[in-house]
């Protein structure tokens, strides 16, 4: 008798074994074709001279400002946001308000703009003919084509990753354990520090390392505020560019492959951290709930 006469709940389905292997056969393809092939043509461009070309294109002055520069750029932009992200998403996650809806959609308003128009808006507000660049100009304060832009335009980018990653997993584990510590005495500082904030580590790291990516490899918002001044106001993916406009590929390509070396960094970490994440939301989602 079959299983549907007998009332009894189908095994699960599986595909025929040709389908599994062509459907694999299709994934790694992809992957070799759009992530091994380019991250392997990047190094062999990079190393096509030899190691003493390749070290001479990092170590080149305008090519050590623009590394200088994206890291000092990351190190603002990251704590920056993780002061908001955190913040914002204790908000949302814990706290009902009027206007909670329009913080969410503020948050992900740099998704829905492009970095291009980003980098245009802070042209316009602190830009020469800006509304306020004659303000800034009278006390010599300089922020469109010099690093304090730079700065700002990678905040704008970066600054819903960190929230997005916190405002789920908040979500998913309530509000019980805030409430017991408080009942127990403990202040707002202490409740965020010892219970709010071990519960979210792995999910804030995460989020943490996206950010960080994104903002060492921000290129059109920064590209619009820059002003491309070699040696003052160009990041590492600026710098590739001219470079490559220049002709000069294998210096190009050695500056390209220190961000794809960070990349690679960026995504064993992001790796590791997503797998600590999802155990420990698999293991609150297996607690009993009273």
């Amino acid at each position: 008798m079959s299983s549907r006469m007998s009332g009894a709940i189908p095994g699960p389905i599986s595909e025929p074994k040709w389908v599994r292997l062509l459907l694999l056969s299709v994934a790694l393809g992809f992957m070799v074709l759009f992530l091994v092939l380019p991250l392997a043509a990047v190094f062999t461009e990079a190393l096509r001279k030899g190691w003493e070309a390749y070290w001479q294109a990092v170590t080149h002055p305008d090519a050590w400002a623009a590394i200088r520069l994206t890291l000092i750029t990351a190190m603002v932009a990251v704590p920056l946001n993780l002061v908001f992200g955190v913040a914002a998403a204790w908000a949302i996650a814990k706290y009902e308000f009027k206007g909670k809806s329009f913080l969410i959609t503020l948050v992900d308003l740099p998704f829905s703009v492009s970095p291009v128009v980003a980098g245009l808006i802070y042209v316009l507000v602190f830009g020469a003919q800006g509304w306020l660049g004659p303000w800034l100009a009278e006390h010599d304060i300089k922020i469109i084509f010099a690093v304090p832009g730079i700065i700002l335009a990678t905040i704008f980018v970066t600054f819903p990753f960190i929230a997005r990653e916190l405002i789920p997993l908040m979500q998913a584990q309530g509000n019980d354990e805030e409430q017991a510590a408080v009942v127990l005495g403990a202040s707002g500082w202490q409740t965020f520090w010892y219970v709010t904030l071990p519960n979210v580590k792995w999910g804030l790291i995460y989020g943490v390392i996206l950010c960080n990516a994104r903002a060492m490899g921000e290129f059109g918002a920064v590209s619009v505020v820059s002003g491309h001044i070699r040696g003052q106001t160009n990041t590492m993916p600026l710098q590739v560019e001219i470079l490559y406009n220049e002709y000069e590929s294998v210096a190009a390509f050695a500056v390209a492959s220190l961000l794809a070396l960070l990349a690679l960094v960026t995504l064993v970490i992001k790796t590791v951290a997503h797998w600590r994440m999802e155990r420990e939301m698999k293991a609150l989602a297996e607690l009993p709930r009273e």
